[in-house]
């Protein structure tokens, strides 16, 4: 089975005042699957659930993300999630901890059989 990548998505998401990861992974997941339409899902007939997709999230705590809540959220297809060091956290001298700024990408790929039919 060969995968070819057929979409490509970046965003970004951020907890402005709870410093929860997590929920920024999340926003910046929404943020990348608003940007795309998968109208050729319907279009060639493909099972959504034949994507594979493939989910990066930078964050300065990666430990801190819940990389299995993060799959969940997405709407089709097999999800993996990779949490690496990334995105920014903005301290809050005023009431302690920080703004926490996740950077997504989503890449969704397909086999290539299906692209055939």
């Amino acid at each position: 089975m060969a995968l070819k990548r057929i979409i490509l998505e970046m965003g970004h998401g951020n907890d402005m005042h709870g410093g929860d990861y997590t929920k920024a992974a999340l926003r910046a997941v929404e943020d990348c699957i608003h940007h795309s339409s998968l109208s050729f899902l319907q279009t060639l007939r493909i099972d959504p659930a034949a994507l594979e997709i493939e989910v990066t999230i930078g964050v300065q705590k990666p430990e801190m993300v819940d990389a299995a809540r993060v799959a969940a959220s997405l709407p089709a297809g097999t999800a993996r999630v990779r949490v690496v060091k990334g995105g920014l956290d903005v301290p809050d001298e005023e009431r302690g901890g920080a703004s926490v700024i996740a950077a997504a990408a989503v890449a969704v790929r397909l086999d290539e059989r299906h692209l055939r039919a």
